[in-house]
């Protein structure tokens, strides 16, 4: 019985990707690695000390730039329906807080976005790659974004997330859970 309920389940989960026209990478419970940054409230934020049961870490290149602001503005808006579950989000991109908070106030987030200027965290969960636009390489933040559970599990990722619908598709991936 058990093994028939954990295959319905891996299935339920690759039908939840699949219904948002992507195919999520699922992957085996991984430790998150554990970060201290500066956050846009004035303190630092430590994910041992965040209280939630699940934690949405999405990374983004530069703020206010077109795809950052829209991905930024969709988790805002569905950011209601991630506290019912008991869920905090959080942006983070190598920008300083500065340029966060200038980023926040303009569109009136209400989470707080994560400074790593140092490239620290961004570089210890692998987000920091080679991409390419307009026929030239150059290193920088590949946009992925991370769903955490209580013990600070990975249990879903998402790499090079295209932006629109993704807050969604991360809010009904969790709904699923």
């Amino acid at each position: 019985i058990a093994l028939i309920l954990i295959q319905f389940l891996v299935y339920r989960q690759t039908l939840v990707g699949k219904k948002y026209g992507r195919k999520m990478k699922l992957i085996k419970k991984i430790k998150a690695p554990s970060f201290k940054l500066k956050s846009t409230n004035d303190e630092e934020i430590d994910l041992k000390s965040i209280k939630s049961n699940y934690i949405v870490l999405y990374f983004y290149p530069k703020d206010d730039t077109p795809g950052c602001t829209v991905e930024t503005i969709d988790f805002n808006k569905l950011l209601k329906e991630f506290k019912k579950l008991d869920c905090e989000v959080y942006g983070i991109s190598k920008d300083d807080v500065k340029s966060h908070k200038k980023f926040k106030t303009k569109y009136k987030i209400n989470f707080d976005l994560l400074a790593d200027e140092e490239k620290k965290m961004i570089k210890s969960y692998k987000v920091w790659g080679k991409k390419k636009f307009m026929g030239r390489e150059f290193m920088g933040i590949v946009r992925t974004t991370f769903l955490l559970d209580k013990k600070r599990n990975i249990i879903k990722t998402w790499k090079n997330v295209k932006v629109k619908d993704h807050a969604k598709e991360v809010l009904n991936t969790l709904k699923s859970i």
